[in-house]
């Protein structure tokens, strides 16, 4: 397939004084045959010449100013060929995102390279082309000089030019025929034959056997008939795949992203057949996704899928208001159900998006990136979808016709085709204003809906409210009471903490009361009156003493445990180690003289220094035993070493 793609270098086609100059790229097959800079009449010989398949331009405005000019444009560009805008059709879309899409870079500022571009991508498949003309063709065969007022020989003259135009007309009657063409033909007849003869032929241009000519007597004007408006059809034959969610229901929303996830569908409608959304989902492009805002897909959403082969896509777990509030910022809607649809086509986009970033970062230019992603949605790996791609090769329409008589329309049946297409226009307007007001007074029923989910959500955070006052007032009264109870006790807990005084007349060193060594009437002490550093703890009953008791007594700092003689005068010699051990002085009760009163006590100062010091030099003296017996283990331990190695020696 060859191609060629222009681009404006300089001027303009709306300027007339710099005609516009072209960069022209040929392509065939993909590969580049040639460029240079051609003016528009020299473009045109080009075209003639070598006749391409397809003109590539990426906006039609460099080309013609305006409609009427674009439709002279077209009838002189060679029959067979396509003019195609590569950037869309009636929605086009910017160069850059084009040819994003097929993975080509280009430089902005080149126009040979954007020619370039714009030739690829027309040789990929992509881009619409520009339909103008009817599938009616208008053969005109008429003379080419005037009768004039003649003279003499005026009759054999008019003769002449009129018999040269029927035998024109009727050999391109018998090529007509002879292709197998449907024509219908209207004959001015004239002096000596005809003046003026129209074949209207129900095929394209490019498929008439007959070319424009002028001749001394007799000129042929071939021409297209003018279509009502321009027309845009996609070179591949097919639209864009689409992302669609779908939200059923009395009132059934319908909503379709492109996969560069713009929006390119967005409808509701009361009562809606299943048929009709299919329908329009056909008209619009090819459902790659048809996806749901709940967690199990509804069967009529799942028959929409099946019907398309699409793949279906469903939230883990039901969407919320909340979170399709969130989704749809910043995208217009009509209504509640139009919102749904919306909501569940973006999260469908987003979750594929998502996954497709790293595999298209390993696409190689010049591919259809729309196709790529289409292929790993589905469920194939990016080297499956590369080895089946093969170059898109447009495809022209071919057009079936019959070779039967032609026969002009009935004039009745022109005005019923104009009353019928009035009346379908006015039942469209009407249809329109329907949908309108059913979109108002979808939006009331929601407005009221929000309002009296707004006025009950009042109500229930003053009822809150109230309810939680009257809670925090009983809560402060009980509070107030028991802070009183508090302080009370704190100043009771105080009073036994303070140990008592010697009497009058006495003195000495207070002495608290330790029922026993456990663990539990060390915790009864502690909160009765607390154990302070430095404090004097006489101890009741030894029997059942812990090791780890004597240990966290220690560590708190007490100054020495005063224990009662058991059957024997002196304590535990175990616990007597323990306490050397840790250390924690322990002096028998007989060596103090203690005082007691109920859960207090006193010693003499005197007496319990000379305790202490006493204990001290017991502690001194056990330390010099243990390094005495640490030295004798060592000279033992070294004398048996000597005698082995004596004995090795020997």
């Amino acid at each position: 397939m060859r191609v060629f793609g222009i681009d404006v270098v300089t001027g303009s086609v709306r300027s007339r004084s710099r005609r516009p100059v072209y960069a022209l790229v040929r392509m065939e097959d993909g590969e580049i045959l040639g460029e240079q800079k051609v003016t528009r009449f020299r473009l045109l010989k080009e075209l003639a010449a070598e006749k391409p398949d397809i003109l590539a331009v990426d906006s039609l405005q460099e080309i013609a100013r305006d409609q009427h000019e674009l439709y002279a444009f077209l009838q002189v560009l060679p029959a067979g060929i396509r003019l195609v805008q590569v950037t869309g059709g009636e929605r086009p879309e910017t160069l850059g995102k084009v040819a994003a899409r097929y993975n080509i870079s280009f430089d902005r500022l080149d126009p040979a390279d954007e020619a370039r571009t714009i030739a690829r991508i027309a040789s990929l498949g992509g881009g619409s082309e520009v339909v103008a003309f009817e599938n009616t063709t208008d053969v005109v065969v008429s003379r080419h000089r005037s009768i004039g007022k003649g003279g003499w020989s005026q009759n054999r003259y008019t003769r002449k030019i009129h018999g040269a135009v029927l035998s024109r007309a009727r050999e391109i009657e018998d090529l007509l025929s002879s292709a197998g063409l449907r024509y219908a033909k209207k004959e001015t007849r004239a002096f000596g034959g005809a003046s003026r003869v129209v074949f209207q032929v129900s095929a394209p241009r490019e498929l008439v056997p007959v070319h424009s000519y002028r001749g001394t007597d007799v000129q042929v004007r071939v021409s297209g008939r003018k279509a009502d408006r321009i027309r845009f059809r996609p070179l591949e034959g097919g639209s864009r795949y689409l992302v669609v969610g779908i939200d059923p229901g009395t009132t059934t929303a319908v909503a379709a992203l492109d996969l560069d996830g713009k929006v390119v569908h967005l409808s509701s409608s009361r009562q809606r057949p299943m048929s009709e959304v299919i329908e329009a989902l056909y008209r619009t492009g090819k459902p790659l996704v048809i996806a749901s805002d709940v967690k199990e897909m509804p069967f009529s959403v799942e028959r929409i899928r099946r019907a398309f082969s699409a793949v279906g896509y469903t939230p883990r777990e039901d969407r919320t208001v909340e979170e399709k509030a969130e989704l749809v910022a910043g995208f217009p809607y009509g209504n509640i159900h139009e919102r749904d649809a919306l909501a569940a086509a973006i999260d469908a986009f987003r979750y594929y998006r998502n996954r497709l970033q790293n595999a298209l970062r390993r696409v190689p230019p010049g591919v259809d990136l729309d196709r790529v992603r289409a292929g790993i949605i589905r469920g194939q790996s990016l080297e499956q979808v590369l080895g089946g791609m093969k170059p898109a090769k447009p495809e022209r329409e071919e057009t079936v016709t019959v070779p039967v008589p032609g026969v002009l329309k009935d004039e009745r049946v022109m005005v019923l085709d104009g009353t019928v297409k009035r009346l379908k226009g006015y039942v469209a307007e009407l249809q329109e204003e329907v949908k309108a007001r059913d979109r108002a007074l979808d939006r009331l029923r929601e407005r009221q809906g929000h309002l009296q989910a707004a006025w009950r959500q009042q109500l229930r955070r003053d009822a809150e409210i109230a309810r939680r006052d009257a809670l925090i007032q009983d809560l402060r009264r009980r509070l107030r009471k028991e802070e009183r109870k508090n302080r009370a006790m704190h100043r009771r807990i105080e009073r036994m903490r303070r140990p008592p005084g010697p009497a009058e007349g006495e003195s000495g060193v207070p002495v608290k009361v330790l029922e026993s060594l456990t663990r539990d009437a060390v915790q009864r002490l502690e909160a009765e009156q607390g154990i302070a550093e430095g404090d004097l703890l006489f101890v009741a009953k030894t029997a059942g003493w812990g090791r780890s008791v004597i240990r966290d007594l220690a560590e708190r700092g007490t100054r020495a445990l005063i224990v009662a003689p058991g059957t024997s005068q002196d304590p535990d010699p175990q616990m007597v180690a323990a306490c050397r051990e840790l250390p924690l002085p322990l002096i028998p009760e007989g060596k103090v003289g203690l005082r007691l009163k109920g859960k207090s006590g006193s010693v003499d100062p005197e007496t319990l220094d000379g305790a202490l010091r006493q204990w001290e030099e017991g502690q001194r003296e056990r330390e010099r035993e243990e390094k005495k017996a640490m030295v004798e283990y060592i000279f033992r331990e070294y004398r048996t070493e000597r005698e082995k190695e004596v004995r090795k020696g020997g």
